[in-house]
């Protein structure tokens, strides 16, 4: 992300004519898209196959109507050839209705490979990725994108190679006719050649602008979805279409570019067309008047004259194709280029003897760690206020130097560290005890819910080092290190789908007895049993059939089904009513009993009774330890007790 990209009103005033520059965003190549073709080369070989069946019945053609003509004039017999001529009239039609019926097929094949290695691939990227981009964005190029791959061969790409075969062969066999007439053509159609090489370019630049403002549009529209009962409540209605509309029009501005260059290019192969048939007819009509060329002859030449033309409309159709498909295929190849969340690190996991737990080691320990976030997320927060960050990261700044070598960066944590503003965490270090219960306390925005998220693993720290069991969670593989832990993040989303799907997401392999064990744990049962659907009851977008509280237990009820020993809780019970807060706290103190907790909390009745409680403000430990010792050291938790009426 550029801070410096131009202002709306300069995107606009740009000619989609201009010549390619820095800001014009990813660029595709024409190597890069083969390999999705490449992937539908069963299906590609018969298409092949009939391209080239229809160009040799289609050459065929202008011969036998010649010899027709001769016998006509000679007073031959006419039956076998004319006959013949209907046979590959028949043929040719045939194989072209089948050939695109299989394009139409391996256009949608490419379009479904597309979106699998785009999903597959964005879904496996880090944290910081989607927390610097917009949701609404990145589905555009997932919806959007990959649909522009379909009219690469849907518009000529590979009806080219047959097309191409029927242009060597016509161009052959009006040689053999008359080469003058066949190098007053080719001036005509070298000249059509070269403006259509000319805007090519510019159509895959106008494509590309044209499909990043679909994704403005897509993501403005998924916030004001997303969010529309915020919306409507704040009377903002209005301003949201309008917003909206403001995006959709600079995509329909875009898309005009896009048909602006186009129009120029579709003309080309009509002017080609009517210049090069009135040059034949003319010049052709005086060299048959002066007997240089027969009648026959002159037929035939203006037969494969359509047929060398007609490639050439093939061709600016597939340039023109491929032009817009390669201005998406770079918004796509711009994910699948990013970098994966990496694995476990060798040389640690070699350090901590293979990534071995060391029973005598503490759960989790915090030593020394320093982090703040990338840049991009950073900025990302500033200017679109819809994305995903923590509240405990308000850090902003618009100057990020890369980090220094040899730092821990970890999943894309470290592109872009903005060296010269506070850190988020400066210096944490603490311990968590086996199968204890400890809480993180302290003002808005002091770095708790960071404290959790680096503990998942979603960013890595720029200096120190996190311990699971004695074991550095760099030297862990992800997928290890999330299955030994439980989270409930401080939103406790809920998908759509059903109670069932909510639950599974914890544990794939959870019985329904399970299920609805978990659910009576947190006081979930009447939500169960208010509809016969069971564990099958929906849930809606985002839980919005749910309560706040119902789903905060729900979020809950996913992590106690889980048989991770470590459970993160950020907020856990903020939206409960007193009774359900007691039931929760008897259902968590019960599982406390077989695994480590790690709470966050404001109200500090919640976890008074925590075996350990760190505060933690602005980013720093201030102190650790029972209530009653730091109600007796700690000048800020004695504060927040006596505010709350602990002490």
């Amino acid at each position: 992300m550029s801070s410096s990209s131009p202002s709306p009103s300069a995107r606009r005033s740009r000619s989609p004519f201009a010549r390619p520059s820095a800001d014009d965003g990813p660029r595709a190549t024409f190597g890069q898209l083969m390999p999705y073709l490449f992937e539908q080369k069963r299906v590609l070989v018969p298409i092949l196959a009939l391209s080239l069946l229809g160009a040799l019945t289609s050459l065929a053609q202008p011969l036998l109507v010649a010899e027709l003509i001769q016998r006509v004039q000679s007073g031959g017999v006419l039956g076998v050839i004319v006959w013949l001529l209907v046979a590959l009239v028949v043929v040719s039609s045939l194989a072209s209705g089948f050939e695109h019926y299989l394009l139409q097929r391996t256009g949608e094949g490419v379009v479904l490979s597309s979106r699998r290695r785009l999903v597959a691939r964005m879904l496996h990227l880090p944290i910081a990725q989607f927390d610097a981009r917009r949701t609404g964005d990145l589905v555009s190029r997932v919806g959007s994108d990959t649909t522009l791959l379909r009219a690469v061969l849907t518009q000529g790409l590979v009806e080219a190679v047959g097309g191409a075969l029927t242009f060597v062969g016509a161009l052959v066999a009006m040689l053999v006719i008359d080469p003058v007439l066949l190098g007053l053509t080719l001036l005509v159609v070298l000249v059509s050649i070269a403006v259509v090489a000319l805007l090519a370019g510019r159509i895959r630049i106008a494509s590309q602008r044209a499909q990043a403002k679909v994704g403005d549009l897509t993501a403005a529209l998924e916030r004001a979805i997303s969010s529309v009962r915020t919306v409507r409540a704040a009377g903002a209605t209005d301003r949201e279409i309008a917003e909206v509309d403001g995006h959709a029009t600079e995509a329909w501005r875009r898309g005009l570019d896009v048909a602006r260059v186009s129009a120029l290019v579709v003309p080309v192969a009509g002017v080609a067309m009517q210049l090069s048939l009135l040059v034949v007819l003319g010049v052709g009509g005086f060299r048959v008047a002066a007997g240089q060329l027969d009648i026959s002859g002159l037929v035939a030449f203006i037969m494969f004259l359509f047929m060398l033309i007609m490639p050439l409309g093939q061709a600016i159709g597939a340039v023109t194709a491929t032009s817009q498909a390669l201005g998406a295929l770079g918004r796509i190849q711009e994910i699948i280029d990013l970098p994966q969340e990496t694995d476990g690190d060798a040389a640690l996991a070699a350090a901590h003897a293979g990534g071995r737990a060391d029973p005598a080691a503490p759960a989790v320990e915090f030593r020394d760690v320093r982090f703040r976030y990338p840049h991009d997320v950073v900025r990302a927060r500033r200017t679109e206020p819809e994305a995903p960050l923590a509240a405990d990261s308000a850090a902003p700044d618009t100057h990020a130097p890369a980090p220094a070598a040899g730092s821990a960066t970890g999943s894309g944590a470290g592109a872009g560290i903005a060296a010269d503003r506070p850190w988020v965490l400066d210096g944490v270090g603490f311990t968590v005890a086996r199968g204890r219960r400890t809480a993180l306390v302290g003002p808005s925005g002091a770095g708790k819910s960071t404290i959790l998220g680096l503990i998942e693993r979603f960013y890595d720290p720029q200096e120190g080092a996190i311990l699971l069991d004695g074991v550095d969670i760099r030297a862990l593989e992800r997928t290890e290190l999330r299955s030994r832990i439980g989270y409930v993040e401080q939103d406790a989303p809920v998908l759509a789908g059903s109670l069932r799907d909510n639950l599974l997401l914890g544990r794939a392999d959870a019985s329904d007895d399970e299920c609805v064990e978990v659910l009576e744990r947190v006081n979930l049962g009447e939500v169960l049993h208010r509809s016969a659907d069971g564990l099958s009851t929906p849930v809606g977008e985002q839980g919005v059939l749910l309560s706040g509280g119902e789903r905060q237990r729900l979020a809950i009820g996913r992590a106690l089904l889980s048989t991770a020993p470590i459970l993160l809780l950020d907020e856990s019970t903020s939206s409960l009513d007193g009774l359900n807060e007691q039931l929760m706290r008897d259902a968590l103190d019960a599982a406390a009993a077989e695994r480590t907790m790690i709470v966050i909390a404001h109200r500090l009745s919640t976890v008074v009774d925590s075996d350990s409680i760190v505060v933690v403000e602005h980013g720093r430990v201030l102190g650790s330890g029972t209530h009653s010792e730091l109600v007796e050291t700690v000048p800020l938790y004695r504060d927040l007790a006596r505010h709350q009426l602990l002490v």
